[in-house]
């Protein structure tokens, strides 16, 4: 499988480190031996390491076949929120993993949709995320959509590339936001010390910009609107830790200990997600509703405040 990248804000960092944050799923080890085997050209020739990359860098990046594991369809039940013959929209539930990963590879969204759609998947992602185009966190609940045919998948990823796809979240955070309405635009990378989380202090970060406003002030919560122009890897999570409102139940980014016991991580919801259909080039968009763990949290702070 081939890989091509082209170098835009990321001029001065080294290619292993670089290929590293683009491909999430390989290490950096795993880069380097790549490179040490010349499977990764720069501009159509091979390169060290600690090559320094320059703006306008054509990298190919050439990796081996991998064995992947099968990946077995499971009977676990699935809150569909729209389908149609090319593509649905789910109701993701907390505590489920979107796409199988090593030491993994059972319980997952991708493992229910195998058991609902069949063969009837996109493969552009290959065996371990069939008809994925983009991902929520394990924690995180609300709108996915998932592509069945390929066309599809196309058509979804150009305008996920082309950040038109709408995507609307609502999230509690900590603290009482003075503003009604903000913009967040911060730059996002992998964390320079900590390689599994996230940061606005990357030195060579993303363009990332997150709109929030205000929908109820709770005292010492917020509960908040986030609307995303770009979706980087915890993006909303990071903004608002980065603006001294961290998410409530996010032990990463947030306070080690969870003022509500029962929370299972940050209580974050992908409420809309719309689209142009790749189809029938209709504009849907499709609405979940808050889960009810959210609700009863709305309900606590309401009656504590």
């Amino acid at each position: 499988m081939n890989e091509y990248f082209t170098v835009e804000s990321q001029e001065g960092e080294r290619i292993d480190r670089y290929l590293a944050e683009e491909l999430e799923d390989r290490s950096r080890s795993y880069i380097q031996k790549l490179i040490r085997d010349n499977l990764v050209l720069v501009n159509q020739k091979p390169v060290k390491a600690n090559y320094r990359l320059s703006a306008g860098d054509y990298i190919s990046l050439s990796l081996p076949d991998i064995k992947e594991p099968d990946i077995p369809a499971e009977n676990i039940p699935l809150d569909i929120l729209y389908e149609d013959p090319d593509l649905l929209v789910v109701n993701k539930p907390k505590q489920m993993v979107v796409h199988p990963a090593p030491g993994h590879y059972t319980g997952t969204l991708v493992n229910a949709l195998m058991y609902h759609c069949g063969e009837e998947l996109s493969g552009i992602n290959g065996v371990m995320r069939p008809g994925i185009v983009h991902r929520i966190d394990m924690d995180t609940t609300g709108s996915l959509v998932v592509c069945k045919t390929d066309a599809a998948h196309q058509s979804l990823s150009a305008q996920l590339k082309e950040h038109s796809i709408h995507r609307v979240y609502e999230a509690i955070v900590h603290g009482n936001i003075k503003e009604e309405e903000g913009t967040i635009n911060a730059p996002i990378g992998r964390h320079p010390t900590d390689r599994k989380k996230m940061s606005i202090h990357a030195k060579n970060g993303k363009p990332a910009v997150t709109h929030y406003q205000v929908l109820q002030r709770f005292g010492d919560y917020t509960y908040i609107r986030c609307q995303l122009e770009t979706g980087r890897t915890h993006q909303i999570r990071v903004h608002m830790a980065s603006i001294g409102h961290p998410l409530v139940g996010d032990v990463v980014y947030g306070p080690k200990k969870c003022p509500f016991p029962r929370l299972q991580g940050q209580t974050l919801h992908a409420r809309i997600l719309g689209f142009v259909h790749p189809v029938t080039g209709e504009y849907l968009e499709i609405e979940a509703p808050l889960p009810q763990y959210f609700v009863e949290l709305l309900d606590k702070l309401m009656y504590n405040t």
